[in-house]
C-alpha cells in the first residue's frame, strides 16, 4: 500500500436539486476525493479553510484516517463556498455563487512527508498552484490531474505546462473537446495525449468513463477501456461524483501499487463504483455510512453488468 497526497479545495457547499437541498454542507474536491480514496489507502490532504470551518467536519475526515495536518486554517478568513443547482438533467450544474475566501490566499506548502508521497492527485485548482505542487514533489510514481473549462479557457498556457509533467489527466468529455479544439471525442483524446499525459480518463457522468492510453505508456498498448455507469435507483446530488470517481480510481492504484493494464482497468471500475455511491445522498452523507462490503458487492454487480461471453451462443 502506497500513500496518496491530494491538493485541492475543502469547501462548504449549498446545493439544490429536484430531490432536496443543503446549506453549507461539507464539500470541495479534496474532501470527496480523500474520503473515497480512504477506503483503499492512506490519504493526506493539502488545502486551506477559514476559521469558520466546523470542527466536526475535520473530525469526519480524521475518523476516516485522512491526514489533515496540512489543511491550513487561515485566521480572519472564511471558507471557500460554492452555491449551485441542478435541474432534472443532473449532468449539468448551474453555478449561482462562488466565494473563494481562504482559497484565494492558498499557497501550497508541502512538508517532507508530503513531498515523498508516491501517488499524487492535483484536484481542480489553478494550474499555477498545481505546478507549484509538482515542483515541490520528489518524483511521485504517479501524478494525476483534474481541471475544468474555466482553466482551459483562462489559463491555457499554464495548464499546458502542468500537463507536460503529469501521468494521468481526468476530465469530462466536453472539456476534452475544448482542450483539444476538436469536435470528435476520439480525435480529441489522441490530441490531448500528445500534450504530455500517458493516460486520459474521460468522465461521461451517468454514462460511465473511458480510459485512453498513449501507446506504450505504463507498458500498456493503445487500446482504450470503457466502464459503464451502474444504474442507480436513487440519485440526489451529483456534485461529488467526479472527485469520488478519482478517489476510487487513484486510491485503488495506490493501494495495489500496480500500474499494469489489468489493474488500471480494474481501477476505473472502482472509480465508477465510488462515484455511484456519492450521488445517492447530498454531500458525503452516503460515503459516511459506506462499508467495504458494499463496495465489493457493487464491484460484483458491475462485473455482471458487463459480462457477455457466457451469454453468447456456442
Amino acid at each position: 500500500m502506497a500513500e496518496l497526497l491530494v491538493v485541492g479545495s475543502v469547501a462548504l457547499d449549498s446545493v439544490e436539486t429536484p430531490f432536496g437541498k443543503v446549506h453549507d454542507a461539507l464539500g470541495g474536491s479534496a474532501t470527496y476525493f480523500s474520503y473515497a480514496a480512504s477506503f483503499f489507502t492512506e490519504v493526506r490532504v493539502v488545502g486551506a479553510v477559514g476559521n469558520d470551518f466546523p470542527t466536526e467536519h475535520l473530525e469526519l475526515l480524521r475518523n476516516r484516517g485522512v491526514d489533515v495536518t496540512a489543511l491550513e486554517i487561515l485566521p480572519g478568513q472564511k471558507t471557500f463556498r460554492w452555491t449551485g443547482e441542478y435541474g432534472f438533467d443532473l449532468n449539468e450544474a448551474r453555478t449561482l455563487d462562488v466565494q473563494l475566501n481562504a482559497f484565494a490566499e492558498f499557497k501550497p506548502k508541502l512538508g517532507p512527508v508530503h513531498r515523498k508521497a508516491p501517488f499524487l492527485f492535483l484536484a481542480n485548482i489553478d494550474p499555477v498552484l498545481q505546478l507549484e505542487v509538482l515542483e515541490q514533489m520528489d518524483k511521485p510514481a504517479l501524478a494525476a490531474l483534474d481541471t475544468m473549462n474555466f482553466w482551459i479557457e483562462g489559463k491555457r498556457a499554464d495548464l499546458l505546462r502542468v500537463l507536460g509533467r503529469v501521468d494521468v489527466l481526468l476530465i469530462n468529455d466536453t472539456e476534452v473537446k475544448m482542450l483539444a479544439g476538436e469536435k470528435n471525442l476520439l480525435r480529441a483524446s489522441r490530441k490531448v495525449l500528445t500534450m504530455g499525459p500517458q493516460a486520459l480518463v474521460i468522465k461521461h457522468g451517468e454514462y460511465g468513463a473511458t480510459i485512453f492510453f498513449r501507446e506504450g505508456a505504463f507498458g500498456i498498448g493503445k487500446h482504450p477501456f470503457r466502464a459503464p455507469a451502474l444504474p442507480i435507483e436513487e440519485v440526489k446530488d451529483p456534485t461529488g461524483a467526479g472527485d469520488s470517481f478519482a478517489g476510487g480510481f487513484i486510491g485503488y492504484l495506490a493501494a495495489t501499487n500496480d500500474l499494469s493494464d489489468a489493474n488500471m482497468r480494474r481501477a476505473v471500475i472502482f472509480g465508477s463504483v465510488m462515484g455511484s455511491f456519492a450521488v445517492e445522498k447530498f454531500s458525503i452523507e452516503r460515503l459516511m455510512t459506506l462499508t467495504r462490503a458494499e463496495i465489493d458487492q457493487r464491484m460484483r454487480d458491475m462485473r455482471r453488468l458487463v459480462a457477455f461471453e457466457e451469454a453468447l451462443p456456442a
